[in-house]
């Protein structure tokens, strides 16, 4: 069932094969519906995909055909709360494959050009710790990572 609000990620003519890409990374993710051009449009030949229902990770997504390629800005991205560092390691690793390209501090873009944000959990245990001295050491080290290290934050943090 979709939700009242659900994101909706723009693509030329790859919204289906996004979706199935995202569906295959996270537990409790599912295409819903696949909907086809009815006539002929900008988006596509009557026949190929329009717009595509999905959930990920409990979460509803649209991804439509928009008939021309647009590009995604750092304000609108997605984060991934991740519970340890293979989930980190593992999600991005898929997330870069096939022309994804790293970023600083945990982003990342996917091969469609979707900004991503692949957080371990001890992030928020160590810039947001009770240390400030340790809290501020962390955000030092989180500025100068690509891919974020679940224990070198938590060595910044304790000043190791």
């Amino acid at each position: 069932m979709m939700s009242k609000v659900s994101p909706c990620l723009w693509f030329d003519g790859e919204a289906e094969e996004a979706a199935n890409f995202y569906v295959s990374l996270l537990p409790n993710s599912r295409i819903e519906k696949v909907q086809k051009n009815v006539v002929d449009c900008p988006a596509g030949k009557a026949g190929t995909v329009l717009v595509v229902y999905f959930t990920l990770a409990g979460q509803s997504y649209i991804a439509l055909n928009g008939g021309m390629k647009m590009e995604y800005s750092h304000a609108a991205s997605f984060s991934i709360d991740c519970a340890d560092q293979a989930e980190v390691d593992r999600l991005w690793d898929a997330l870069l494959a096939d022309g994804g390209k790293a970023e600083q501090c945990g982003w990342l873009r996917d091969r469609f050009g979707v900004p991503w944000q692949i957080v371990p959990t001890a992030v928020h245990d160590t810039i947001a710790g009770p240390d400030p001295a340790g809290a501020g050491r962390a955000m030092q080290a989180m500025l100068g990572m690509i891919k974020l290290d679940v224990e070198g934050l938590r060595r910044a943090y304790q000043g190791v």
